[in-house]
């Protein structure tokens, strides 16, 4: 047995709710990458500790994380959820709604960068970041969850590891390389306060200073 068997045969149990939820990507032949059930219930418990009201997500697909997220949410806290493809979008909502959370999220389609420019003009600020989203793009939605962070606002980033590719020297895709790229820029970092963590593939957490 492995160390993560290990942890998601402690922390892994899942909810009929989830696992009709990861049925569902399924049966809309959706790609099978929601986050693994230990990274989910975290994701619940960052949320509640940091006591957020306003979490973002880079990334709907088919709503797993965006209802482990709102799990957490503090008494009238809300998600926006980045998601460019309409389709993972409108499962996502569904999924929400059958999770009760359907009122507590904002879905913004399209290419995340934009989203994230008018969030940045509409002032929006969060607490709680997620991202889980195409990796070459991982340094630019960092910097831009810096610029829309509140105080102590936490960013996470998920697939950090990735398969253990980011510490396989002979492994360089372009993937692979802004992961690296990414992992190096949190850890080292002094606006912020960052650990990974080896559960799932790879948690990244990041508290701004």
């Amino acid at each position: 047995m492995s160390a993560i068997e290990y942890v998601r045969g402690l922390f892994g149990n899942e909810d009929q709710l989830l696992l009709d939820v990861r049925q569902s990507i399924v049966d809309r032949e959706m790609p099978a990458i929601s986050v693994s059930p230990e990274v989910g219930r975290y994701l619940t418990q960052l949320v509640k500790t940091n006591g957020a009201k306003k979490v973002l997500e880079i990334g709907a697909l088919g709503g797993y994380s965006g209802i482990c997220l709102a799990r957490g949410l503090a008494e009238g806290g809300t998600l926006t959820s980045l998601e460019l493809e309409a389709e993972y979008a409108e499962l996502a909502h569904e999924n929400m709604k059958k999770a009760g959370f359907g009122e507590q999220v904002d879905y913004r389609l399209g290419e995340a960068l934009t989203s994230l420019e008018k969030l940045g003009e509409e002032g929006a600020k969060f607490d709680v970041f997620f991202i889980d989203a195409d990796k070459v793009n991982y340094i630019n939605y960092y910097n831009w969850a810096l610029k829309l962070a509140n105080p102590g606002a936490l960013i996470v980033g998920d697939n950090v590891l990735q398969g253990g590719r980011v510490f396989d020297p002979e492994n360089n895709d372009e993937s692979t390389l802004a992961i690296r790229a990414f992992n190096e820029t949190i850890a080292t970092d002094d606006r912020v306060d960052s650990m990974l963590l080896p559960i799932g593939d790879g948690l990244s957490v990041t508290r701004v200073k």
